[in-house]
C-alpha cells in the first residue's frame, strides 16, 4: 500500500534500516493525514458522483505523493539511474498522475479505475522489492503483506469500479492499512536494528 502506495517502497539497493525506519514513518503519516482528509471532505462520494475540488486535489495528490516518496529513497540509497525498478515506479506514479488529472473531470468510478490499475501495478514492485530487500536490509515480512494487498486491493477497485456502492471510502481504507503496515515496519526494522547492535 504504496499508497500505495499506498504502495509505495521501490528501490533494491543499499538503503540503510534506519533510513527505510524514517522513510516509512513519513509515509505512515502522509497516508493518516490523506485518510483523515479524506475522512472529513469526501468519503460520501461514490462512483456515478463527480468528485468535488477538494477530492480531484486528493486524488491526483496519492500517486504523485509516491513518486516523491520513491525519489527521497533513491536519493537516500544513492542509486540515481541505476536503479532500474525505482525508475518504472517513478514513471508509473507519473502515469497515474496524469490519468488521475484526466479521470477527476469525469466520475468517482473512473477516477477508481485508475487508481485501481495503479495500486494493483505499483503493488506488485512493492512485492518484488520487499522479497529483494529480505537479503540485504531484512524485516520485509511486512512490505511483503503490504505488497501483495495492494494488487488485490487494487484489483477490486478496478473491477468494482463501475458499482454505485463503490466510492472514496474504500480508497480511504485502502490508505489507512497502508499506514499501518508502513507502521509495522518500522518496528520491525527497529527491532531487527537492536539485536544487530547487541
Amino acid at each position: 500500500m504504496t499508497q500505495t502506495t499506498l504502495t509505495s517502497s521501490t528501490t533494491t539497493s543499499t538503503a540503510t534500516p534506519s533510513g527505510l525506519r524514517s522513510l516509512y514513518l513519513i509515509r505512515a503519516t502522509f497516508s493518516l493525514v490523506w485518510v483523515a482528509l479524506v475522512a472529513t471532505t469526501s468519503s460520501s462520494l461514490t462512483s456515478t458522483d463527480k468528485p468535488t475540488a477538494i477530492a480531484a486535489v486528493l486524488l491526483v495528490i496519492y500517486p504523485l505523493w509516491d513518486v516523491i516518496a520513491t525519489l527521497l529513497e533513491r536519493r537516500m540509497a544513492g542509486t540515481g539511474s541505476m536503479d532500474h525498478v525505482g525508475t518504472t515506479n517513478m514513471a508509473l506514479g507519473l502515469a497515474a498522475t496524469a490519468g488521475m488529472i484526466i479521470a477527476v473531470f469525469s466520475t468517482i468510478g473512473t477516477a477508481l479505475l485508475v487508481f485501481g490499475i495503479w495500486a494493483l501495478l505499483s503493488g506488485a514492485i512493492q512485492l518484488v522489492v520487499a522479497i529483494r530487500r529480505r537479503r540485504t536490509v531484512g524485516a520485509q515480512w511486512p512490505m511483503v503483506i503490504s505488497g501483495g494487498l495492494s494488487v488485490l486491493a487494487g484489483a477490486s477497485f478496478a473491477a468494482k469500479s463501475a458499482s454505485a456502492t463503490s466510492g472514496l471510502s474504500a480508497i480511504a481504507g485502502y490508505s489507512a492499512f497502508g499506514a499501518f503496515w508502513f507502521f509495522v515496519s518500522v518496528i520491525t526494522l527497529s527491532i531487527r536494528s537492536r539485536r544487530e547492535q547487541r
